[in-house]
């Protein structure tokens, strides 16, 4: 019996965001579709394992254990959202019209602009897991699962630009609104999941969803603006803006 694509799916995310060997292969292009609506899965998985890792680091001292556990997590996937962050800020930065700046993304050389990005992404987001202290172990993976529902929003809601033969996400861009919705789900599951055990108080998950949707809004503009839609490089930079924002909220003293 054929697995049906939306559960073929989970196994494809894990795949495609991933460097876990889970193999599966092959995978049909409704299976990728598919992975797109189990990515903040992935990342609660992904961030759950960070978070056992960050209680066995303890001992090391905050700063130290985090920066460690980013280390741990580009293994798990590869660098793949900050490989994004970095191609999009070089591309958005150096490319002054959509031709260059479509040039610039395939390039695998890194830039001044990407450079700065990636170190400001892992030093933000080291010093506020080392803040979150004690808390880190649980906020990584709400986190995860959070930052990875934004990008699929901009799936379902812009088209994808990148020409078919460079196109390496061709077959998962193509999820839509009910993979969005599947993702959406995954999140306010999370969050009501950490509401309910007091790990996440109920206004602090209202301005994690509330952040994410401006994040979606405002990367997609720009986005839109700059080549009228998104790429894969465009959706790992979102998904890295998701986790500094979320990990700021959790941060946030009151």
């Amino acid at each position: 019996m054929t697995t049906p694509a939306p559960l073929r799916g989970v196994r494809a995310a894990f795949v495609f965001l991933t460097r876990v060997p889970v193999g599966g292969f092959p995978y049909r292009p409704e299976d990728w579709a598919w992975a797109a609506a189990h990515a903040p899965f992935v990342g609660l998985v992904v961030g759950s394992v960070l978070g056992v890792l960050d209680l066995g680091l303890a001992g090391l001292g905050a700063l130290p254990a985090a920066f460690l556990v980013l280390g741990a997590q580009l293994l798990l996937t590869g660098a793949f959202h900050e490989d994004g962050l970095a191609d999009t800020c070089d591309a958005l930065g150096g490319g002054y019209d959509a031709p260059r700046v479509h040039a610039i993304l395939k390039d695998s050389r890194i830039g001044s602009f990407g450079g700065a990005a990636l170190v400001f992404s892992i030093g933000v987001r080291a010093t506020l897991l080392a803040e979150l202290g004690a808390r880190a172990p649980w906020a990584l993976p709400i986190v995860g699962a959070a930052a990875r529902a934004a990008p699929i929003w901009l799936i379902a809601a812009l088209p994808y630009v990148t020409a078919e033969p460079d196109a390496k996400s061709r077959h998962v861009i193509r999820g839509g609104v009910a993979q969005a919705a599947v993702a959406t789900g995954w999140l306010v599951l999370v969050l009501a999941v950490g509401v309910w055990t007091g790990h996440v108080g109920a206004a602090r998950a209202i301005a994690m969803a509330g952040g994410l949707v401006v994040v979606a809004c405002v990367t997609g503009w720009r986005y839109a603006r700059r080549v009228g839609g998104i790429t894969g490089d465009f959706l790992g930079a979102t998904e890295q803006l998701g986790e500094v924002l979320c990990l700021a909220v959790l941060a946030w003293k009151t």
